[in-house]
């Protein structure tokens, strides 16, 4: 069913990159969820006002609100779809980070009103609803049609890396774990009367379960929103595609600025050697640049650093200062690594640390700490340090 309906409305689905095919993947989970559940909604409204069913009600307006759910992300990917103006030279693809947080914030309110539905249903013992076989046959239908649109949203979700579809296909879950869960209350209702309203009981449960769901995707999207880590899979293709390339020793100062799903910018320092000829380097560097956006669909800067690697005596003070970081912890790294021509008195270490957020040591002491360590090594090194972040959350 799922690849039917993509075959039959979505253009060229296998270029998810261009933007077009995203939004069309976009308008097609939106308009599912927007049929089924407005469906799902009228015919569970109807059987709890029947029935007197607390949950079966707020379940249909559960689906009530899922329906708005899909109009959000339907309009999050029409607006994230905007080319990029003036006032927004990045594009509009943060809108879907937008559009994920609203479906969160009414997954916790339809969260709220069914705790608090259950839970004065069973302070003032109301009667448990009694369930037909219709009923139960709708509701079973209903689980079917929420687990195949949760299958669905998360396919399409993840194949276009969309936040807002993996927020829908979850509350899809929720929702199809909520109807079995009615179900069940209605199973042993019927076969085991109860001293309690088990009906009550349930759609408390059910309702703390989607609170947390709700809470758990609140979470992920606003950190999208503030800014995460790269994918550690992304830092390894950029990583590999530059050291490709022969004439590049090494890399650093990996940045990725995420501006929302397919729009993604990158800046690195790129260790060279002192005495390479200038114009074939930015030659190598123009076409590394355009390896990484046609692989992996970045825009990517490259600053070239040059360093000494034919010099012994630099070789064996960075190798010695490596090891001494190491010492410290483990994650320490340097480069940028240049020396002054070795004196009796005074030879010069100039290079930068990188601090990871793991490590609790105050840069000035860690500053006293490798100084301390090079003149171990040879009295006259002094060291000249610039500290660093890592941006990529190793």
């Amino acid at each position: 069913m799922s690849e039917l309906l993509i075959k039959l409305f979505i253009k060229n689905p296998q270029n998810v990159k261009e933007q077009a095919v995203r939004t069309a993947y976009g308008n097609l989970g939106s308009f599912v969820g927007i049929v089924c559940n407005l469906l799902l909604c009228i015919l569970k409204i109807t059987i709890g006002s029947i029935t007197g069913s607390i949950s079966i009600t707020a379940d249909g307006f559960n689906n009530l609100s899922d329906m708005g759910s899909s109009v959000v992300t339907m309009v999050g990917f029409k607006l994230s779809s905007k080319p990029a103006d003036s006032d927004h030279p990045f594009g509009h693809g943060r809108i879907e980070y937008m559009s994920a947080f609203i479906v969160s914030v009414l997954i916790l309110l339809v969260g709220f009103e069914l705790f608090k539905s259950s839970i004065s249903a069973l302070i003032e013992n109301t009667a448990p609803p009694t369930y037909s076989l219709t009923a139960i046959i709708i509701l079973a239908v209903s689980v079917l049609v929420k687990l195949w649109m949760f299958i669905f949203n998360r396919k399409i979700g993840k194949k276009i890396d969309s936040e807002s579809l993996i927020a829908t296909a979850q509350d899809s879950l929720n929702d199809t774990i909520a109807t079995t869960v009615i179900l069940l209350s209605a199973g042993i209702s019927y076969y085991l009367p109860l001293p309690f309203n088990l009906d009550a009981v349930m759609g408390i449960a059910v309702a703390v379960f989607i609170l947390i769901s709700g809470i758990n995707t609140a979470r992920e999207t606003i950190n999208s929103i503030l800014g995460t880590p790269p994918d550690k899979q992304l830092i390894e293709d950029i990583k590999n595609t530059i050291m490709s390339f022969s004439e590049f020793e090494g890399i650093h100062d990996l940045i990725v600025h995420n501006y929302g799903p397919g729009r993604q910018f990158a800046s690195v320092h790129v260790e060279v050697p002192q005495d390479i000829n200038i114009v074939k380097c930015h030659e190598q560097i123009d076409i590394c640049e355009k390896l990484v956006n046609e692989k992996l669909g970045i825009e990517l800067v490259i600053h070239m650093d040059p360093i000494d690697v034919n010099n012994e005596a630099v070789a064996f003070a960075k190798v010695e200062l490596s090891n001494a970081l190491k010492s410290i912890d483990e994650n320490l790294t340097l480069h940028d690594f240049r020396m002054t021509p070795e004196c009796e008195t005074r030879t010069n270490l100039i290079f930068d640390v990188v601090v990871p957020s793991s490590c609790k040591i105050a840069e000035y002491d860690l500053n006293l700490k490798v100084a301390e360590m090079a003149k171990q090594i040879n009295p006259t090194y002094c060291c000249v340090i610039t500290f660093d972040r890592d941006f990529t959350g190793e």
